[in-house]
């Protein structure tokens, strides 16, 4: 891998079926390799999404070695690429929640990390505790990629900065961002702000990959660890994609040192 990977960040609208919603992956996963891409993240919520949550979705939620992520495997593999995605997810010892769950495929297939939902969309009129059984807190997973540590987090997490700051504190250089961002008024504006302020308070690249329109405001993105957006998918399906340096995160991290500035450590509650 060059010392600048290229990322990419697509855009789509899951649906109920994952086998649909597999090969919308593995065609945008295709467009982005086209566009040099060795590294693609697709929205939360990608195995399986209806617009109301409900006992269909407990019904549709696969284990992490289901067909699913089989699939995503098949695609990582013929693609050489990794790839991250979200997962409606069983669990064996509660049937009455599902687990929100990010998956990372290496190019040979294999699991890198995952990641579950901390903070539910108990908000703006939704109840997401009602199906979803949160995640525990546990050290991050994090995988490499060249030169880059990754880390993730969903959606909702991403209105509570500590959880940005507590993978930066595991050596995190870039924050992927699976989400289904509901739209409504002033989401848009929200999406875009808190997405700019983790980039710039942690000095770390972020890539955020959203639902189409209408439920999603769109506007998937890739940020620079100032905060400049260097991608953006508005409101169409599609996959956009950047270039990264670890050079740019020293040089932005050595200009502001802030991380090392920081008063204030990050504990669980």
């Amino acid at each position: 891998m060059s010392s600048n990977p290229v990322i990419a960040v697509c855009q789509f609208a899951p649906g109920t079926d994952w086998q649909e919603n597999l090969a919308s992956i593995r065609a945008l996963a295709e467009e982005a390799v086209s566009q040099g891409a060795s590294l693609v993240v697709f929205p939360e919520y990608s195995s399986y999404f209806a617009a109301r949550l409900g006992r269909d979705y407990v019904d549709a939620a696969q284990p992490i070695n289901g067909p699913f992520v089989s699939g995503m495997a098949d695609v990582a593999r013929e693609l050489g690429i990794h790839l991250v995605a979200g997962l409606v997810e069983r669990l064996e010892t509660d049937a009455d929640h599902f687990a929100n769950t990010l998956v990372a495929i290496a190019p040979d297939g294999t699991l890198v990390a995952k990641y579950r939902k901390l903070h539910l969309y108990d908000a703006f009129g939704d109840t997401e505790s009602n199906w979803v059984r949160a995640g525990e807190i546990e050290p991050p997973e994090t995988f490499s990629f060249g030169e880059f540590t990754v880390g993730l987090q969903t959606c909702y997490d991403l209105r509570f900065p500590e959880v940005t700051r507590r993978l930066v504190d595991a050596g995190t250089t870039l924050v992927l961002v699976p989400s289904e961002w509901v739209a409504g008024p002033g989401k848009v504006h929200h999406w875009r702000t808190l997405l700019t302020a983790r980039a710039i308070e942690n000095l770390a690249y972020v890539a955020a990959a959203d639902h189409a329109p209408p439920v999603g405001v769109g506007n998937s993105m890739i940020l620079d660890p100032a905060g400049v957006e260097l991608v953006t998918i508005e409101s169409e399906t599609g996959a956009a994609s950047a270039p990264i340096s670890a050079a740019r995160v020293a040089e932005v991290r050595a200009t502001n040192p802030a991380l090392a500035l920081r008063r204030f450590a990050v504990t669980p509650r």
